[in-house]
């Protein structure tokens, strides 16, 4: 069956996950940052068009309307990711995730042999954590001592950069900053919301001077966006459930935007997941927080985002799906392998694109 017919209708039976294939050559993953926030290519894809527009970031205020709503993720990313050793010398790395509502934290581990329940890592002399339980691919409960597990991340935490970031010395000085956004306010995120790392200052004074408005959400970012698919068919993979929190002025200048027909840009499918799951069938925002539970892959009617400010994303990832979604298939895949073609760089260091 084609891939077309595969992807036909409002709710695919299938979606094979071989349909977010596309060739990417190892060297278009970016393995750092540009050299300036807003050095980054960026691709503007009018959907109604199809006319593709190539500049940098720096130039964003000149895609702007006026009365648009750029809506922001200012989570911030934990230095969550811990090394040690159990009562054997064997080395054990954990990527600490949330707290649970017992007092425990769940977390990733490696390598699983080394962890059992029972298993007792030590960080230092005066640090470590116990394995309660194991939930399996390398998910676990994890009980600190001592439990104050934020002060133990900022003293011993290691910034979790992506698998995709391949360095043999892993995160250097200058990823403290750069993988964190200059508006990050909220720590819980194990990933960047990497749309947003683009921005600086400067640029959002630029989108208000251009007649924009901005508004910020708390979306923390988990495992999920960058963990592998394990299913076939996307519509079997279970999206992991992330932590987000619309502000009450958020949510009433996003449906003011709507209602008067102004466009609302989400600035990261993590923004784009937080909105459509805040709204009700008639796509409005509700205030508060809660567990963003949605899939968004094609099928998915969206009712709130009218454009969307993203980074390029890998193969077969849900992030992808998503980008299919709002874009089409199709569509998507064309533009993606023009990008390819014109050396564009891919994923959380990588260049953005403006889908309008």
């Amino acid at each position: 069956m084609e891939t077309a017919a595969l992807l036909a209708g409002t709710e695919p039976d299938r979606l094979p996950l071989s349909a977010f294939d596309f060739e990417l050559p190892a060297h278009l993953i970016a393995q750092e940052p540009a050299p300036e926030r807003t050095g980054a290519r960026l691709l503007e894809w009018s959907r109604a068009s199809g006319q593709l527009v190539h500049s940098h970031v720096a130039e964003l205020p000149r895609f702007v309307r006026r009365g648009d709503v750029f809506v922001f993720n200012d989570t911030r990313v934990m230095p969550a990711r811990l090394y040690g050793r159990t009562a054997t010398g064997a080395a054990v790395e954990l990527l600490v995730i949330r707290r649970n509502d017992n007092g425990n934290w769940q977390g990733l581990g490696r390598p699983g042999r080394r962890l059992r329940p029972g298993v007792r890592v030590r960080f230092d002399d005066s640090a470590s954590a116990t394995v309660t339980a194991s939930h399996g691919n390398g998910r676990y409960d994890l009980a600190f001592d001592p439990d104050d597990v934020p002060a133990l991340l900022a003293a011993r935490g290691e910034l979790p950069l992506p698998p995709y970031i391949k360095r043999p010395d892993g995160p250097l000085p200058y990823d403290r900053e750069r993988y964190q956004t200059v508006f990050a306010a909220h720590s819980g995120a194990v990933a960047a919301p990497t749309a947003g790392l683009h921005f600086t200052p400067a640029l959002l004074d630029a989108l208000t001077d251009a007649g924009a408005e901005v508004a910020f959400l708390t979306l923390h970012v988990g495992p999920g966006t960058f963990l592998p698919v394990r299913a076939s068919d996307l519509n079997l993979h279970l999206m992991e459930a992330e932590w987000c929190d619309v502000p009450p002025a958020t949510a009433a200048l996003v449906n003011r935007a709507r209602a008067e027909g102004r466009r609302v840009v989400a600035v990261g499918t993590t923004v784009t997941r937080a909105l459509e799951s805040a709204a009700d069938a008639a796509g409005t925002v509700r205030a508060g927080a809660r567990w963003a539970e949605q899939f968004i892959r094609p099928g998915h009617n969206f009712r709130v985002i009218a454009a969307l400010f993203t980074n390029f994303h890998l193969p077969g990832s849900t992030l992808l799906a998503l980008v299919c979604a709002f874009a089409g298939h199709a569509a998507t895949l064309a533009v993606y392998a023009d990008a390819v073609r014109r050396g564009y760089r891919f994923y959380s260091y990588g260049d953005a694109m403006l889908i309008e």
